[in-house]
């Protein structure tokens, strides 16, 4: 069975429980509260139409007694690759009645990385759809599973008579339930879920998260977006990853809505949100970019939206002030991630262009310095690596105690690996990724700088540089463009709009034009892989 070795101490429990952050909440305690006071309101909604409150924590225990019946039991780990569908709620909330972990992953995780996160894991049970996107995922897991000797269950969603597998569907019916089951009460500091970083170089790293830091995120921000029960979310961020998955709790903890999009297009969502009369999405700038690029975007209705909330990647400031043109609500940029939960934001009451291009000050009850690599804090003005405290960080890497050494300082702040600046009035800007560097010839420098100008010239619709392997300079400066519709940018424009505006040893050298980016499923560019493609095309030619 897992260790979960965290960074838990009796001073941390005791500085955070006096805080207000912590408590001995969980997950369910706050299921069954909604469940009893309204029974009847919808919580959750996806293709097939709404599920109340009444219904959720029902089907929550039937697949928490199947699990029991299987032998899951406290400290299992129970890995659930479903996509945006409502049996994920069913499936990632039953494992605390029966004290497992939940472990998420997304939907596009293919055998690799699904294989690995399996056996790093020591996963016990394994949940996933027959198909989605016409992926076959029992042929994938029946190929993976004699290399797992922990996988114990499979459980199938749409599958039946499938040889070595449960069918999910049994579970969620009661099917499977033993009259003999007791839940087990999970305390708020144990490890309840861990999720895996993205992944953008290396092997992912597993984050190990407690109720106590899971839950201040979501009440946190909910608080400052005035997130009521009246609100209906929208989730087309992936449930598998973190903040999807948290997007569905911020709306079991205020008795809201919560409607699930399985596959983004721009045409879906506007769609959404005009026949739900949505009123908050978190997003990515690439989703934003989308909708605001659909031909027929003035036709929808979409005067119920309060708050969209961009995050996960930096948002163009062309793009922000394009949103604020032509679509409704507040437009939020938030930065967080798996390991912080959701660090800093612009506020509902900022003056929306004093903070463009900032991501805000940091969350009520979150500390945050910007550092050197000796962990001292930067001159005013300087660029720092941005550094985390407070109740929503997690509570360290399984299994991994060189990256907790290293992320870590010495008295507790997060590393997060992104440079960060502050302006006049204390906001922060991001100002680049320490891995994203592009070094030409020994001079350094972020292609966000460049990317930002880029994406104000008319033909450019997402641009992206890159540093490709150069014998004499180390590397070189590759434009990846993705033009808007009839457009076709030549390297000669490019450049000739760049210049006077940047040093001569950022302007891209050569170009390349893509119908589409490798983004993760939270929107940012994996620079690595289209980094690879461009290598695969040079090596074509």
């Amino acid at each position: 069975m897992p260790s979960f070795k965290t960074r838990l101490s009796p001073a941390l429990i005791d500085r955070y429980m006096r805080s207000g952050h912590w408590g001995r909440e969980t997950f369910y305690s706050i299921l069954a509260s909604r469940a009893n006071a309204h029974p009847d309101r919808v919580a959750v909604i996806d293709h097939r139409g709404p599920v109340t409150y009444r219904e959720l924590r029902e089907r929550v225990d039937r697949v928490a007694a199947g699990l029991h019946q299987l032998g899951i039991g406290p400290g299992d780990v129970v890995t659930i690759q479903l996509p945006n569908w409502t049996e994920f709620a069913y499936v990632f909330f039953a494992c605390e009645r029966v004290g497992a972990v939940a472990n998420q992953i997304g939907p596009d995780y293919r055998s690799r990385e699904v294989e690995y996160i399996l056996r790093f894991s020591e996963s016990r049970a394994y949940v996933a759809p027959a198909s989605f996107k016409d992926f076959d995922y029992v042929a994938m897991i029946k190929e993976l599973r004699p290399g797992l000797p922990a996988l114990e269950s499979v459980l199938v969603l749409g599958g039946t008579g499938v040889p070595g597998t449960v069918p999910l569907d049994e579970l969620i019916a009661g099917r499977l339930a033993s009259s003999a089951f007791r839940p087990h009460a999970m305390d708020a500091n144990d490890v309840m879920r861990m999720a895996f970083t993205s992944g953008t170089t290396g092997n992912p790293k597993g984050v190990m998260h407690s109720f106590n830091t899971t839950l201040p995120a979501c009440r946190i921000l909910n608080e400052a977006m005035a997130v009521g029960e009246r609100d209906v979310l929208l989730a087309y961020l992936p449930l598998g990853l973190n903040w999807g998955y948290l997007t569905l709790l911020q709306a079991i903890m205020v008795g809201a809505r919560c409607v699930l999009l399985d596959r983004f297009s721009a045409r879906a969502a506007l769609t959404l949100i005009e026949r739900e009369r949505v009123t908050f999405i978190p997003s990515a700038p690439a989703s934003i970019i989308a909708m605001l690029n659909d031909p027929e975007l003035g036709r929808f209705d979409l005067g119920s939206l309060r708050v969209v909330i961009t995050g996960g990647a930096s948002c163009p400031i062309e793009t922000i002030r394009a949103f604020r043109a032509r679509m409704p609500g507040h437009l939020i940029e938030l930065y967080g991630m798996l390991e912080t939960g959701f660090h800093t934001f612009t506020r509902l009451t900022d003056d929306s262009e004093a903070v463009t291009g900032t991501i805000g000050h940091a969350a009520d009850g979150m500390g945050l310095r910007l550092i050197d690599e000796h962990a001292r804090d930067v001159p005013q003005g300087a660029e720092g690596e941005i550094a985390a405290e407070g109740p929503s960080v997690h509570l360290g890497y399984y299994k991994n105690d060189a990256a907790n050494a290293e992320l870590f300082t010495a008295d507790g702040w997060f590393r997060t690996g992104d440079l960060g600046q502050f302006d006049a009035a204390r906001n922060v800007k991001i100002v680049g990724r320490l891995k994203e560097m592009i070094n030409r010839g020994g001079k350094k420098f972020f292609p966000r700088e460049i990317e930002e100008i880029l994406y104000t010239h008319p033909k450019v619709l997402h641009a992206a540089i890159v540093g490709v392997p150069d014998p004499r300079l180390g590397e070189r400066n590759c434009l990846c463009v993705i033009p808007r519709p009839g457009a076709s940018p030549s390297l000669d424009e490019m450049v000739k709009f760049l210049a006077g505006d940047v040093a001569t040893y950022k302007l891209p050298e050569e170009i390349e034009i893509f119908d589409e980016f490798p983004f993760t499923p939270t929107g940012k560019i994996q620079r690595h892989a289209l980094t690879r493609q461009v290598l695969s095309r040079r090596a074509s030619r």
